[in-house]
C-alpha cells in the first residue's frame, strides 16, 4: 500500500472524528442543553473512545496482514452505521426517561462512545503500513503519521464548526462522517473483496440517515429551533426550550403571553420615562422591544441577539414582532461610534451579548439581560466582570431573567452579584416546574425599587441567600 494512501486515510479518519466528536456536543443540546457539563461529558467520552479504539487497533495491527485489512474494513462499515444512527440512538435513550447529569451522561456514553472506538481503530494498523512502506525512513514516516492525524483534526473540527453544521444541520452532519468512513474502505488492501454483502446495507443505511430529517425544524450552528402555534399563541424554542411566545386575538390585538415577560414589562413601564434607551441582551422573540417600542413613540431599543437564524424566524413566524422589525428595526453592527445612524428605533446586533457589551461606546438608560444557551443562561454572562461592565454603560435599572431552582447556585450568584454592585436589589419567582425550577427575576438600581401593584399568577417575592459570586474565572457550570 502507497505511504501517500495510508497517510491519506489517516488524515481523512482523524478529520471524521473531530466532526463527529463536535457534532455530538450539538445534537446534545435539544435533549440537554449546552453548558459546561455537556461539552465535558462528550469530550470525555469521545477521548475515551478514541483511546480505547487506539488501544485494540493496536493489537489487530500485530495480526497476519490479510486478516488485519479484512478487519479494518469491517471496522469502517460498522463506523459509518454507528456514526449516522447516533441522533437516533439519543433520541432513543432520552426517550426511555434518562434525566439529569446521569442520563446526560448515559446518553452520550451510549450514543457516542462505540462510534469512537470504532473510528480510531484503524490508525494502528495503517500507521504501520506507512511506516513499512519507507524502509529505513521510520522516524519521518512515523512523524508524518502524527502530522496527518492532528492536521485531519483540526480540519475537521473548522469543517463542523464553520461549514457542516451551520449549512447541513446536525443529523446530516452524522449521516456525512459516516459516509465518509464507508468511501474509505476502497483504498485499503482488498477493500471490496469480500466486503460488498456488509457494504451495500450500510451504504444503503447511511443514505437513508440523510432523509430522517433535522433534529428541529430550523438549525445553525448556534440554535436547534422550532416554532409550534396552539390557537391564538404562536410559541418559539430553542433546544426545546421555550424562549419566546406571541399572542393575537382575533381582533388584532395582543398581549406578552409569557409570565416572566409581563413581569419585566411592569417594571419597565414603572421605572422608566417616556422615551428611555433600553438594551436587551436576548433577541429571542422580540416581544419585550416590540411591546417598548408600541407603547412609548419616543423610546429606542437595541437588541443583541448572537443567532440572526433566531431573527429571521421571527420575521418569518411571528407577525407582530416582524411587523416592528419590518418597521423599526436596522442593522446597527459592527458600531462605528457610539451614536446610532439608523432610521428605525430598533437597533438589531447579531453579536455575543459580552462581545458587544465589551465594545458598545453607547449608553442606555436601562438593561434586559435575557439571553439563554438552551434552558441555561450563558456562562460568560453570568459574572461580575459582565455586570461591572454593564453598569458602566447603564445609567438606570438592570432586569434579569434566568430559569433554575429558587434557591439554586444560579440565582444565588447572580443576586450576590447585583447586591455587590447595586444597593437595591428585587426578586421574585414564577410558578416551580416538574424539575423544581421557574423563572427568577431580579431588578437592580441605584435608587429604590417600588413595589408593582401585582404579580403574574403563580408569582412572588423571593428572598435569596448569599451565594458564590461568579467570576470570568470561576464561573457558572450549568445546571446539575
Amino acid at each position: 500500500m502507497r505511504f501517500s494512501t495510508t497517510i491519506g486515510l489517516i488524515f481523512v479518519l482523524s478529520a471524521v472524528g473531530l466532526t463527529y466528536e463536535i457534532a455530538a456536543g450539538r445534537v446534545l443540546a435539544p435533549f440537554y442543553g449546552t453548558s459546561l457539563l455537556t461539552w465535558t461529558a462528550v469530550i470525555a467520552t469521545v477521548l475515551a473512545g478514541f483511546s480505547v479504539g487506539n488501544a485494540v487497533g493496536g493489537f489487530l495491527a500485530e495480526r497476519p496482514s490479510a486478516i488485519a485489512a479484512r478487519d479494518t474494513v469491517r471496522i469502517l462499515i460498522g463506523t459509518a452505521v454507528l456514526m449516522a444512527v447516533s441522533p437516533i440512538v439519543l433520541s432513543v435513550v432520552y426517550g426511555i426517561g434518562a434525566r439529569g447529569t446521569l442520563g446526560m451522561f448515559m446518553g452520550v456514553i451510549l450514543a457516542f462512545f462505540p462510534a469512537s472506538v470504532l473510528v480510531s481503530a484503524p490508525s494502528p494498523y495503517l500507521a504501520k503500513l506507512a511506516v513499512e512502506a519507507r524502509p529505513g525512513r521510520e522516524g519521518s514516516s512515523l512523524g508524518l503519521v502524527l502530522a496527518a492525524g492532528s492536521s485531519g483534526a483540526i480540519l475537521g473540527a473548522i469543517l463542523a464548526g464553520f461549514v457542516a453544521l451551520p449549512f447541513a444541520g446536525s443529523a446530516a452532519t452524522f449521516a456525512g462522517c459516516g459516509a465518509v468512513a464507508l468511501l474509505c474502505v476502497p483504498f485499503l488492501p482488498g477493500g471490496l473483496r469480500g466486503s460488498l454483502a456488509a457494504l451495500l446495507p450500510a451504504a444503503l443505511l447511511v443514505a437513508a440517515s440523510f432523509t430522517t430529517g433535522a433534529v428541529c425544524r430550523y438549525e445553525s450552528g448556534i440554535s436547534c429551533i422550532d416554532t409550534a402555534r396552539s390557537g391564538a399563541t404562536i410559541s418559539l424554542y430553542s433546544d426545546r426550550t421555550r424562549q419566546a411566545a406571541e399572542r393575537i386575538d382575533p381582533a388584532g390585538d395582543t398581549a406578552l403571553e409569557l409570565d416572566y415577560t409581563r413581569w419585566l414589562w411592569d417594571r419597565l413601564d414603572r421605572d422608566l420615562g417616556p422615551d428611555p434607551r433600553v438594551l436587551f441582551i436576548g433577541g429571542g422573540g422580540y416581544s419585550l422591544p416590540d411591546t417598548l417600542l408600541r407603547d412609548r413613540p419616543g423610546a429606542r431599543a437595541t437588541a443583541v441577539e448572537i443567532d440572526p437564524l433566531v431573527t429571521q424566524v421571527v420575521r418569518e413566524t411571528m407577525p407582530r414582532a416582524a411587523d416592528t422589525l419590518a418597521r423599526e428595526g436596522f442593522d446597527a453592527w459592527p458600531e462605528t461610534s457610539g451614536t446610532l445612524t439608523g432610521e428605525g428605533r430598533l437597533a438589531i446586533v447579531h453579536e455575543d451579548g459580552r462581545v458587544f457589551l465589551n465594545e458598545t461606546a453607547r449608553r442606555f438608560d436601562a438593561a434586559v439581560m435575557d439571553a439563554f444557551s438552551s434552558g441555561s443562561v450563558p456562562a460568560h454572562l453570568a459574572t461580575r466582570e459582565t455586570y461591572e461592565r454593564l453598569a458602566l454603560i447603564v445609567d438606570g435599572p438592570v432586569y434579569v431573567n434566568l430559569i433554575g431552582p429558587p434557591d439554586g447556585p444560579l440565582a444565588r450568584g447572580l443576586h450576590a452579584i447585583l447586591s455587590e454592585i447595586y444597593p437595591h436589589v428585587a426578586a421574585v419567582r414564577g410558578p416551580l416546574g416538574a424539575t423544581g425550577r421557574t423563572n427568577v427575576l431580579l431588578a437592580a438600581s441605584d435608587r429604590p425599587l417600588p413595589p408593582l401593584d401585582t404579580l403574574p399568577e403563580g408569582y412572588a417575592l423571593l428572598d435569596i441567600a448569599p451565594g458564590r459570586v461568579f467570576t470570568d474565572d470561576r464561573g457558572w457550570i450549568g445546571h446539575r
